[in-house]
């Protein structure tokens, strides 16, 4: 999974990009440059391809832990978010059927 991820802090403005690595129904696996400490709530927002629609699904979610993450000489962290929230039974249900649906094959795997 390879998903577009725009976050920003509960009750604060400015947002910021990542992308969500893996995904259950209670959590996710999220990388990002950004530093945000665990125990922070965060209104997320992840962006994948619906048919031949972009669509995304919102919720609230907790950082519950944090590593540091080098790729190259690149910088950045993994987190892992509990989701607390998805108050719209649309989103959940986009959940469930991102999480049912078939990876795509990368084009060495076929």
């Amino acid at each position: 999974m390879d998903l577009p991820l725009e976050y920003r802090v509960v009750d604060t403005t400015p947002s910021f990009g990542g992308f969500v690595a893996n995904a259950s129904e209670i959590g996710l696996l999220v990388y990002s440059k950004k530093n945000i400490p665990v125990g922070t709530k965060l209104n997320i927002a992840v962006f994948f391809a619906k048919e031949y629609e972009l669509t995304n699904l919102e919720a609230v979610a907790e950082v519950i832990w944090k590593d540091l993450c080098r790729e190259g000489n690149q910088e950045g962290f993994q987190y892992g978010l509990k989701i607390l929230d998805i108050s719209v039974e649309e989103d959940r249900s986009k959940l469930k059927q991102l999480l049912d649906s078939p990876a795509p094959q990368k084009e060495s795997e076929k």
